[in-house]
């Protein structure tokens, strides 16, 4: 099946801006100006995997045929041979299609940022702060495996050893577009030590990952704060109610309210809890503008609801499922451990594969 005449155009635009960038770069006059030069780099860096598979279409294209005229010949090895490199060409050039389309997709301007990874406990008491515990536990080894930085921003740990609610920075070149499905709740199934009778409970932990926001996204007006300051309270750290460090900031446009008390320094937790506010505020402005767009917006993909039960960890069965794309594998202790290239390379390939059904429709 040949390429469409307008994805062909499309692509033949693309290859040709490539090629003026490309002489550009070779500008004496560009390069001398850092800045013009920088964004050129840039454009040619976005622009040369798709040009690459292009480049890659047209060659087979063009050996596709030739070998169909060979599969006419009188010599029949020949026309054998043939046969097979159109079955191969014919295989390298849908695939090659498949990844143009996926390349011209818009991309999401917030893929390259940081994440601030927020974690709370729902339905199931303890045993839910527990699983939470686990769960950050997870991302801090996957963030660790993809060598990322981490940070804690806030934390409100159990007598239990859990978490009513911990809040983390993942400092990393695409750490948002790997972990931006992960938003939802996040259900358990197991026994927990308390129960006697074995009985398997459930409970339930809620996931949001926003984009860190960056300064010129959102501006945070002083007068539109209102900082409260009091003295840490919660199991650990011998600084815990000796001092007024802990900050409380409330953001009085939005009623949204972010507290820290982790470090010793007023200061220090002052800055962890704007930058906490700075990406809900970002979450929040898109989420509003995203709604403005479209009433059916939720049902598009990566809508990220919170409230959307998206995966369930089973003990019992050793076993995780994800509802989303009804992938279940059966092994829980490699992905609580950090393993989550087991399932979130799926993710994207179903929500890429959605989004080009969009894009066609």
């Amino acid at each position: 099946m040949a390429m469409s005449p307008d994805l062909k155009a499309r692509l033949e635009e693309v290859e040709a801006r490539f090629n003026a960038v490309e002489r550009e770069l070779a500008d004496p006059n560009i390069v001398a100006n850092q800045e013009n030069f920088m964004k050129r780099s840039k454009e040619h860096a976005e622009l040369s995997q798709l040009v690459e598979c292009f480049r890659s279409y047209n060659k087979y294209e063009q050996e596709l045929g030739q070998n169909r005229l060979l599969m006419a010949d009188d010599d029949e090895e020949l026309a054998a041979l043939a046969g097979v490199e159109v079955e191969q060409a014919e295989t390298a050039l849908v695939d090659l299609e498949q990844r143009m389309r996926l390349l011209l997709l818009p991309q999401d301007p917030r893929d390259e940022k940081n994440v601030v990874l927020e974690i709370r406990a729902g339905t199931g008491g303890d045993e839910a702060a527990l699983f939470a515990a686990e769960l950050l536990r997870m991302y801090l080894r996957y963030a660790e495996l993809k060598r990322w930085k981490t940070e804690i921003l806030s934390q409100h740990p159990t007598n239990a050893g859990g978490f009513k609610e911990v809040i983390a920075l993942i400092t990393g070149r695409g750490a948002y577009s790997q972990l931006k499905y992960e938003s939802g709740a996040h259900r358990v199934q197991r026994v927990p030590a308390t129960e006697s009778q074995g009985r398997v409970h459930t409970s339930a932990v809620t996931v949001a990952v926003l984009p860190e926001a960056d300064e010129v996204e959102v501006d945070i007006k002083p007068e539109e704060l209102r900082i409260d300051y009091f003295r840490s309270s919660g199991p650990g750290g011998q600084h815990v109610n000796t001092t007024d460090s802990a900050v409380r900031i409330t953001h009085l446009p939005t009623g949204l309210v972010v507290s820290c008390q982790d470090e010793k320094s007023q200061h220090k937790n002052k800055a962890k809890a704007l930058k906490v506010l700075a990406a809900r505020l970002l979450e929040k402005m898109e989420q509003e503008q995203q709604a403005a767009l479209a009433a059916n917006r939720r049902s598009q993909v990566g809508s990220g609801d919170r409230s959307e039960r998206i995966r369930t960890y089973n003990f019992p069965q050793g076993r995780v499922t994800d509802h989303r794309i009804g992938l279940t594998i059966y092994k829980l202790e490699e992905v609580l451990v950090g393993e989550l290239e087991l399932i979130i390379p799926h993710l994207v390939a179903y929500f890429q594969a959605e989004a080009l059904k969009s894009s066609a429709a």
